[in-house]
């Protein structure tokens, strides 16, 4: 009989193939197979891709609702462990703002300096007539007053072929609602106090049951990443970026100014490793680049706030989905502000101190004001209407939007995350052993969170 030596004993190890190693794999796949589809014109291809990343990002989206009902009413519940509540919620509003002013600011700076609209090969009779849904202050009121309890909207659509009509609903949700919706209700059980146990109770349940489910979707991420990134290279290509060329580069500009300069100087002054930072939250950036979706990207972000990055989970649970609703520094606050000035320039419109101003209030409060709705399209709107640019400039630049909307949603996701960092370290409230130490993988299954696995 052989004797097992020590040597022998030990399990052999499997090879770990890191989470972030997977997306970037998908990215990469995704950018050579989009090349082919393109450059072959296979349209199978192209459709395969599409369907892959849409299918991706549906899943993600059905399970937000649930994810942030369940998370906000436990994270409620939790708070009679948690001191100074509003003063938390107050900081959190305060650095929204500030970080949105830096943004704007860079912004504006970058289109003064480079003139992205002289520098564009389109004029005033190449715009068209813009008729999608505007921004305007009053959607802030719109959209933060519940029209249910579960936040649901619904969309018809007519279409008629050989005769028949066909009637096509879609659902949509709006996460600020269901934020408000579970804050209340959260609320209420306080208050009631003993009788809400069994309420609260189905709550914990669920929203383990949610995470578990959640993070089965989120292991799919580097598939997803491979559909969405080849999409969007098989479909746009240079000859649709050239005529704004100054623009695009601009956006990306900026945008990279605010992502890797901007937030590395504010976690800096912290006493925070930008590496650290970026190390940690990396997985959400990058799937929010491939996925354009703030709201999809979500649950990653809260994942990653919480596990790698140190944050509460019951201050993470109100931070970041009120941020991937209203935090929006690339959407809200550097593309408008260039985007802005490059209409105003193709329309030979003379910009003003004054209106320079303008452009900083409205990025600074009018991603509130556009709560209820979603893209950085409405934004843009909101921007020009209230300095009395032609809506038409809108049709100038959506042909690009889905470019320009990668990187500024990953730097959108970014300060949804850089945000309760800094919030929960001002407040003591940060685990900075967790931040500074090392990052488990993500690909592995999580643990229950406190506020779930109490009964």
């Amino acid at each position: 009989m052989t004797t097992p030596t020590a040597e022998s004993s030990v399990p052999e190890r499997r090879l770990r193939f890191p989470f972030w190693a997977q997306i970037l794999a998908g990215l990469v796949l995704g950018v050579a197979l989009g090349f082919v589809a393109r450059s072959t014109e296979a349209l199978w291809l192209s459709e395969t891709l599409t369907q892959i990343g849409s299918i991706f990002v549906q899943l993600l989206r059905v399970a937000v609702p649930p994810l942030v009902f369940t998370a906000v009413v436990v994270s409620i519940a939790g708070l009679r462990q948690v001191t100074g509540a509003a003063r938390l919620a107050g900081q959190t509003l305060l650095w929204f703002m500030l970080t949105s002013l830096i943004a704007v600011t860079v912004g504006i700076l970058l289109g003064v300096i480079t003139n992205p609209g002289l520098n564009a090969s389109v004029t005033p009779e190449n715009a068209e007539a813009y008729s999608g849904t505007s921004g305007s202050w009053l959607d802030f009121l719109r959209g933060i007053i519940p029209v249910n309890i579960l936040g649901l909207s619904a969309d018809s659509s007519a279409e008629a072929a050989d005769g028949v009509v066909s009637v096509t609903t879609s659902l949509s949700f709006n996460v600020l609602q269901i934020v408000v919706v579970a804050a209340v209700l959260g609320g209420a059980a306080l208050a009631v106090g003993e009788r809400a146990e069994p309420f609260l109770a189905f709550n914990r349940s669920a929203l383990a049951l949610i995470q578990k489910v959640l993070w089965w979707i989120i292991r799919l991420a580097p598939l997803g990443t491979l559909g969405l990134i080849g999409r969007a290279v098989a479909t746009y290509g240079w000859d649709l970026v050239a005529p704004l060329a100054t623009f695009t580069v601009d956006v990306y500009v900026g945008c990279a100014i605010v992502l890797f300069g901007v937030y590395s100087l504010l976690a800096r002054l912290h006493g925070l490793s930008p590496l650290k930072f970026f190390s940690g939250a990396w997985p959400a950036i990058e799937l929010a680049f491939v996925s354009r979706s703030s709201v999809g990207t979500m649950p990653l972000t809260q994942r990653v706030v919480t596990q790698n990055l140190g944050v509460p989970q019951e201050y993470a649970s109100f931070a970041v989905p009120f941020g991937a609703t209203t935090k929006m520094d690339g959407c809200a606050a550097v593309y408008p502000a260039l985007a802005a000035i490059t209409v105003a320039q193709v329309f030979d419109v003379q910009l003003h101190l004054s209106d320079y101003l303008l452009i900083a209030f409205v990025s600074v409060v009018g991603s509130a004001a556009t709560a209820g709705l979603t893209g950085a399209i409405v934004m843009l709107t909101l921007t020009l209407s209230t300095l009395g640019l032609p809506l038409e400039g809108v049709g100038l630049l959506i042909a690009i939007d889905p470019i320009l909307d990668m990187m500024r949603t990953a730097t959108n996701v970014a300060g949804q995350a850089l945000v309760p960092v800094i919030v929960a370290k001002r407040e003591g409230l940060l685990d900075v052993e967790t931040y500074n130490g090392p990052r488990r993988a993500l690909s592995d299954e999580p643990e229950l969170e406190p506020a779930a696995a109490a009964a």
